[in-house]
């Protein structure tokens, strides 16, 4: 059966990196993947899959299925980028738009992976009569809106047995972390304008509003758990010097490893945001956004996945990938790669300070830790038992969100990591179609980690269409 589905894999190379790389070269904002989701969902309809788009009242998002009856098993597929990470395919940083948006976690990637496994897997269930559906998800919006999150309360995964992504990174491996709790927060300040310099007295400033508020957080940063994190970006501050800013306006992420250690801290920003309001006499308005769950680890599935890494085997690179790599480690110091290693606790870490792109397949060693980052696959673990593998795209020691990241994933290195990537899943989804018992055991897995908690649905959650629209244009960059 693996070999069946591994076999077409190869036999599809061509067309499967030609997919991840339009969608590189599309480098959509989130829930505005027009282009992105068009070509996955054209290309599984071509494939045999009954496809549905525009689920969950996300245009972009799609859901697509061979097959009938139980287990299903589902992959998910992220597509969108970020703003300000375009770069060309070279290992230096060159833009390939200016200001631009760029697949600097590897998105690209992710969706294709997820794409070629369900069309591999299904060649295999089709020629070898299995039972069973396999089923993609096409998620959007991972990185902004959490749209994982939005299917979710949709009851979208409530059916699936079990679910399979992958996330490019710096090393193979399936994780055992899980993740940090995340709540996004816009504050918009109203005040007056006027000439700064002729009548500052008629002026109120946002801007004042939202560097009073930026100030009362920094300071709050010593009263939180270690673990929380809190970061933002002023998202508007005005416009000339010599004009009051009558708005302006800030982003938060605000994340902690569960949401009862991260809604005091929200409780704290929102006063300080208040504060720095009634400081200036200014309005505010704060717009808190999504939210999401921290992810409940599965090591039923790790081991089933990384037995899969190694039935497939590390990557192999070409003299000139090394090279390519090499010259992109350059604008990595030394120091910052074996920081990364031994913050991650990676086992024997000492062995990769040298290494550009690491080949090795690890255990996961990480159970019971939890990663400071956050996703909306933690959303999915809650209701159906779930994994989210990693495989060295980017090279070691680059930052994930990265231009360095960006230029891997649109060129030859990320397309090994694809590949790898792409049989590695194909062959975990046909183990879990044909052993019920290790479907049972990953259920009873996830049950006993959620320790009877619950996910608390909203089936009314929409998808804030209007806002992507918005934000996609500013971040479209100077063609």
């Amino acid at each position: 059966m693996k070999e069946t589905a591994w076999n077409w894999i190869d036999t599809n190379r061509d067309e499967i990196t030609e997919i991840s790389d339009k969608i590189w070269e599309y480098a959509e904002y989130g829930l505005c993947e027009d282009k992105s989701s068009k070509l996955l969902a054209e290309t599984l309809e071509k494939h045999g899959f009954k496809v549905k788009t525009g689920v969950a009242t996300m245009p972009t998002a799609i859901i697509a299925e061979k097959g009938e009856g139980k287990p299903v098993i589902a992959v998910m597929g992220e597509y969108d980028a970020l703003p300000n990470l375009s770069n060309k395919r070279v290992p230096h940083k060159e833009p390939l738009i200016e200001g631009g948006m760029g697949h600097g976690c590897g998105h690209n990637i992710h969706g294709t992976t997820a794409l070629a496994a369900a069309i591999a897997a299904g060649k295999a269930l089709e020629e070898h009569k299995l039972k069973g559906t396999i089923r993609f998800y096409g998620t959007p919006a991972e990185e902004n809106f959490s749209g994982k999150r939005i299917m979710v309360n949709h009851g979208l995964f409530d059916d699936v047995d079990a679910a399979l992504s992958h996330h490019p990174g710096s090393l193979n491996v399936a994780t055992l972390a899980s993740s940090n709790v995340i709540s996004g927060c816009r504050f918009h300040f109203y005040g007056k304008s006027s000439h700064a310099a002729g009548n500052p007295e008629a002026g109120r400033s946002a801007l004042d509003a939202v560097e009073l508020m930026n100030v009362g957080v920094n300071y709050l940063r010593e009263h939180i758990i270690p673990e929380a994190r809190i970061h933002y970006v002023i998202e508007y501050g005005g416009g000339q010097p010599n004009v009051v800013p009558d708005y302006a306006r800030s982003h938060y992420y605000i994340r902690a490893p569960e949401q009862d250690l991260l809604e005091p801290i929200k409780e704290r920003v929102m006063k300080i945001a208040e504060g720095a309001a009634m400081m200036t006499e200014t309005r505010l308005e704060a717009d808190i956004g999504y939210g999401g769950y921290h992810k409940i680890p599965n090591r039923v599935l790790s081991e089933i996945v990384t037995a899969n890494m190694r039935a497939v085997g590390e990557p192999q690179y070409t003299s000139e990938e090394y090279a390519f790599a090499a010259e992109l480690a350059q604008s990595i110091e030394l120091e910052d790669r074996e920081t990364a290693l031994r913050k991650n606790k990676v086992p024997d870490w000492e062995k990769y300070v040298d290494k550009d792109i690491v080949t090795t397949i690890f255990d996961a060693w990480n159970d019971g830790t939890t990663s400071p980052g956050s996703t909306d696959v933690a959303d999915v673990s809650w209701i159906t038992p779930t994994m989210e593998f990693n495989t060295a795209c980017n090279i070691n020691g680059a930052p994930g969100h990265s231009w360095q990241f960006t230029a891997c994933s649109g060129t030859a290195v990320g397309h090994r990591s694809l590949i790898f990537a792409a049989k590695t899943m194909a062959g975990s989804v046909l183990d879990l179609l044909t052993n019920p018992d290790r479907v049972a055991d990953a259920r009873e897995e996830q049950l006993k980690r959620l320790r009877g908690k619950t996910y608390d649905k909203d089936p009314t959650v929409e998808a804030p269409l209007e806002k992507a629209r918005e934000l996609a244009k500013e971040y479209m960059g100077k063609h």
